[in-house]
């Protein structure tokens, strides 16, 4: 095990470097001049040098990325062209805000999608399995945005009952921030009244986004599930006359898993990069949405900084999951 893992930390600066080549070359070559949207139009032809020396973008290509990559080493992550702060506090900042609602919206999408696998597989072909198989398919057909809006316009404007955007009630006073987690400050802190008013702000875009983990889980685990009750040790343990409870929650749920918790940690790094639409239309401020304001404004170094602190994250993600495989079935061994 400690040779597999050796191996993997091994390539994980080999695949962030590659990742930042690509993306720095990405920024460069889309049109559109990052200094001069920043300086905005009443700016002086000198105030656009003076800036373009400032940001080393007078210099060769492969110097600028040279020396990026070179203040990276040194734990600088550059400044935004468009205002002006150092890009690493804001990355930290703006992914604690999507990390909170990534683990929130995977929890959800577990408590809902394992026991909706479990009933489909154990009623196959009946009511529950149909039930199921709608919910699961509805929930990736349907484009998650229109369900974001759907839901603002029937819990915050019809119903009342939820925010519709945001993190926290502007009128309320922001609790102190110990690790960026709202959910956790409020509860260190004994705010009960503070955790109340994030989870509320934090329902509605949690629960758009396990929309897609429900679905894949229940379909992944109820296609194991089906597949583990063909196996002979099943129909062995059923003959030797194991109660269903314990067939399926030792057996059967243990070797289900396997390929359900490999899919789950793409799922979470997918999450992590990936939840610009829930994050706009609720105006979640995370790091989607942080790197997709950067684009619009080509703010190359914010783009590339979020773009090589995602890959981190899902390298990270990853490299955790295959090392779970070992505590959901022994048998596996790492090479």
């Amino acid at each position: 095990m400690l040779r597999y893992l050796l191996n993997r930390l091994l390539w994980i600066p080999v695949v962030l470097i590659l990742l930042s080549l690509v993306t720095f070359v990405i920024s460069r070559l889309v049109p559109g001049d990052p200094v001069k949207l920043a300086a905005g139009p009443q700016a002086r032809p000198e105030q656009i040098e003076k800036m373009i020396e400032e940001f080393g973008l007078d210099r060769p290509l492969h110097e600028q990325y040279l020396r990026y990559m070179g203040g990276l080493l040194q734990g600088d992550w550059g400044y935004s062209i468009g205002n002006r702060r150092a890009v690493l506090p804001d990355l930290l900042t703006y992914f604690a805000a999507t990390l909170e609602l990534t683990v929130v919206a995977t929890l959800l999408g577990l408590l809902v999608g394992i026991p909706l696998a479990v009933v489909a597989a154990r009623w196959r072909d009946r009511w529950p399995d149909h039930l199921s198989r709608f919910v699961s398919i509805g929930a990736v057909s349907v484009p998650v945005f229109w369900i974001a809006i759907v839901l603002q316009l029937v819990f915050g404007q019809l119903l009342q009952w939820l925010p519709v955007s945001g993190r926290f009630d502007p009128r309320q006073s922001y609790p102190q921030s110990i690790t960026g987690i709202l959910l956790l400050d409020t509860l260190l802190a004994g705010n009960l009244p503070g955790f109340w008013t994030a989870s509320r702000y934090l329902l509605l875009p949690a629960l758009c986004q396990s929309l897609l983990v429900v679905a894949l889980i229940t379909r992944q685990l109820r296609g194991d599930l089906l597949e583990m009750l063909r196996k002979d040790f099943v129909m062995v343990a059923r003959a030797n006359g194991i109660q269903e409870r314990i067939l399926w929650s030792r057996y059967l749920m243990k070797n289900a898993m396997i390929a359900t918790v490999s899919m789950l940690g793409f799922l979470i790094g997918f999450a992590l990069g990936g939840s610009v639409l829930i994050e706009f239309v609720f105006d979640w401020p995370g790091i989607g949405q942080y790197a997709t304001k950067a684009a619009l404004l080509l703010d190359f170094q914010v783009i590339m900084g979020s773009t090589l602190f995602i890959g981190v994250v899902v390298v990270v993600v990853n490299l955790f999951t295959d090392l779970a495989y070992r505590l959901v079935d022994p048998r596996i061994r790492f090479s």
